[in-house]
């Protein structure tokens, strides 16, 4: 039997943008993914976080602290994360009050996730220019920081201003709120959560590039805290990538065959491109596991053993983090995106965790010891039978049964 890589991570959970087709019932679409918190809640799972997206029609959930506060009425350990917010598009005190009566609550389960937009329509919708949009996350996290740690704030910029400002509620967690800043290949995220002394949420993990990015990104993020006064700990270092698993690999892409071309209509219709592997499901599954999606990066689809080789490769790769967060991006129907979920809870975590180290060690030890066990065992039997033989034979004897 195998031990588990203790090199991995020992927490996981999921990253829930979400990705919904356009043919579905956006209701029950929306319910699903309730339901996906409350089945990673029952299973263990230590960490759901949901993205904010106002546009596109596929990414449906528009404000993740409202969909939060539902998730946190049907669940009771689970830890909440916003995945994430977009500073730019928000007033940073009314952000932050909003987190606030979100931590109370649930009574301490809410992370702050921190980024600057993904989606260009969103930005262009809202007037927010691209090229500050960065600039402008700096800004608004300056200033939340300053409010929930209780500090009085004035502050103007060109998009907002404070006169005096403090938040009438702080966090529920008396530490304050954990916050974990998205970073992707650029060193931009690592540099604002170095600063903060806040969390690294790599989200194109998967990604080529991004890939390549882990280290470099992380020795920034290293540089940064130290240069802050912060302690570094890659306890709070989250990765972010696709997985669907079934019981074989074949099973697997079969399955992810159901969805993957609405994924391949989104990257061609939100990026205004084409691309040359999306005539047929069997040729995009490819791809994908292959040398991967824009955006989206390599997919695992396969079987547990691969999800758990992937996850290695990551934390070889990155030389160690906390959490690994599978991307939920509906490519499997419901049912079977369900099994995925308990099949990956099943065989994948404890690997990590650990769970059964103690149990393999046990039978190792009894297998070791087998004959000298099993000997003294047999002795025992010889000598009870030995005390207590001719009582046996008496109560066998023909005279016996007639009284």
């Amino acid at each position: 039997m195998s031990l588990p890589n203790t090199s991995g991570p020992t927490r996981f959970g999921f990253f829930i943008a979400p990705y919904h087709p356009l043919n579905g019932n956006p209701t029950l679409q929306i319910q699903r993914d309730l339901q996906l918190v409350e089945l990673a809640d029952e299973l263990g799972y230590q960490e759901a976080w949901v993205g904010e997206h106002h546009s596109a029609g596929m990414e449906i959930i528009a404000a993740p602290e409202v969909f939060l506060a539902a998730a946190a009425e049907r669940t009771g350990q689970i830890r909440l994360g916003t995945g994430v917010n977009s500073l730019p598009y928000h007033q940073p005190m009314m952000l932050a009050d909003r987190l606030c009566l979100l931590d109370h609550l649930t009574k301490g389960r809410v992370m702050m996730g921190i980024g600057p937009g993904q989606l260009a329509s969103d930005a262009s919708m809202m007037g927010v220019p691209q090229p500050r949009q960065r600039d402008m996350m700096h800004e608004s996290m300056e200033t939340i920081v300053q409010l929930l740690r209780g500090e009085v704030v004035t502050a103007k910029t060109d998009w907002f201003e404070l006169n005096e400002a403090r938040l009438q509620l702080l966090p529920y967690q008396q530490g304050g709120l954990e916050m974990a800043v998205a970073s992707t290949i650029s060193p931009s995220g690592s540099v604002l959560a170095g600063k903060h002394g806040a969390g690294l949420l790599s989200l194109a993990a998967s990604d080529p590039s991004g890939y390549e990015a882990l280290l470099p990104n992380w020795k920034v993020y290293e540089q940064t805290m130290a240069a802050n006064g912060h302690t570094v700990d890659r306890a709070k270092w989250r990765l972010v990538a696709p997985m669907h698993i079934a019981e074989t690999r074949e099973q697997a892409r079969r399955e992810a065959e159901w969805g993957v071309g609405h994924l391949v209509d989104y990257i061609k219709r939100l990026s205004g491109m084409d691309v040359p592997w999306g005539d047929t499901a069997a040729e995009a599954i490819e791809q994908w596991t292959g040398p991967g999606f824009p955006a989206f990066g390599r997919a695992t689809i396969g079987s547990p053993d691969d999800a758990i080789a992937a996850i290695e490769a990551l934390a070889e790769q990155s030389g160690g983090f906390g959490t690994f967060l599978v991307l939920a991006l509906n490519v499997a129907d419901p049912e079977a995106s369900r099994r995925s979920v308990k099949l990956f809870a099943e065989h994948v975590i404890p690997h990590f965790t650990g769970a059964n180290r103690s149990r393999v060690a046990s039978l190792d030890w009894a297998n070791a010891n087998s004959e000298r066990l099993m000997s003294g065992m047999r002795a025992g039997v010889e000598a009870a039978f030995e005390r207590h033989g001719q009582a046996l034979a008496a109560a066998l004897t023909p005279e016996s049964e007639g009284k």
